[in-house]
């Protein structure tokens, strides 16, 4: 066996776990590259799975990617490794997301290992929630997780929660108006026999809704799936505010790795949880989405939490489509 041997088939067990993180539209907009002679392991952005009417300043595309660092950063710690991260380290290449160093020092050690196990258990679910509370006690659990990776969760009160929904409606009015989106979100649903490797299949879309209230983006559009169950969906959705005091490249990227923490979190607290990023994909509305009390000066993403079905697994590439070894 080559000496390289056990170390790609390592790294090739850390990039598996990782690229379950979530991601726009399971677009999968990452790749990894090891660098054998130092060790490094390379988080680059993939701009062909970006989306240029949605996400044009690929906000949403670094988000995508931080959640898939925090994952590797997770299934290292799990097996004894201390990753060191440096982001964002060539500023020659906007691409070039991130560096890993797995050998690093004892200050970079950490206990992220523990929330290894929910790396395959979670799951965006688009079904209705009960209207069982969440405890406030979860809640600030996952707002302290927020704080580990320098952002902040805002847990928005009655009147904050009414605009962020009236904002998600009135996404779903801009959306169905728009021929370039539902063209671009056509891309990434899969309503065919054939699962594929990325995007959205049908048996994750979740049932149609009855009235106006669903908090989920609707990605069965009428006349592609003629056959689907309807449900009401909660009156009082729980959401969770995601956000930063920057909008910046590496912001996002700190964004995206906390995403990752508070929903792995989460779904060791027996929560499912789904993302709502509609009113944030368009300028006039996102602004809006924001508490003008708070610290948060931008929401990357709206996080309803609550008990219901966990949703099923979407599908990955495989880590031989997005990591190569040189």
């Amino acid at each position: 066996m080559s000496p390289t041997a056990p170390l790609r088939s390592l790294v090739t067990s850390l990039v598996e776990e990782a690229v379950l993180a979530p991601s726009m539209h399971n677009a999968q907009p990452w790749r990894f590259v090891h660098r054998e002679a130092s060790g490094v392991l390379e988080l680059h952005g993939d701009p062909a799975r970006g989306m240029p009417r949605q996400d044009p300043d690929h906000r949403a595309l670094h988000i995508g990617c931080g959640a898939a660092l925090f994952g590797l950063r997770v299934a290292a710690e799990h097996r004894g490794l201390r990753p060191d991260v440096r982001l964002l380290p060539a500023p020659g290449d906007p691409w070039h997301l991130a560096d890993v160093r797995l050998d690093g020092g004892p200050e970079t050690g950490g206990d992220l290992g523990v929330l290894r196990p929910a790396l395959a258990r979670r799951h965006t679910s688009r079904f209705p929630f009960t209207e069982e509370p969440v405890p406030a006690e979860l809640l600030d659990g996952l707002c302290a997780a927020a704080r580990l990776e320098g952002c902040r969760l805002i847990v928005p009160g009655d009147w904050h929660t009414d605009t962020v929904m009236g904002l998600v409606h009135a996404s779903a009015l801009f959306e169905a108006a728009d021929d370039a989106v539902r063209a671009e979100i056509a891309t990434w649903t899969r309503t065919g026999e054939a699962a594929g490797t990325d995007g959205v299949p049908a048996y994750a879309f979740g049932p149609r809704q009855y009235d106006v209230t669903a908090p989920v983006r609707d990605f069965g559009t009428p006349g592609r799936m003629p056959v689907r169950p309807s449900a009401r969906f909660e009156k009082t959705p729980r959401i969770a505010l995601l956000g930063t005091a920057a909008d910046t490249p590496e912001s996002w990227l700190r964004a995206g790795q906390a995403l990752q923490r508070v929903l792995l979190r989460a779904t060791l607290d027996g929560l499912s949880t789904s993302l709502m990023s509609q009113p944030l994909e368009w300028p006039e509305l996102r602004f809006d989405a924001r508490d003008p009390l708070s610290a948060v000066g931008y929401v990357h993403m709206i996080i309803r939490l609550g008990y219901g079905p966990a949703g099923r697994a979407t599908p990955r590439r495989a880590a031989s489509d997005v990591l190569a070894f040189v």
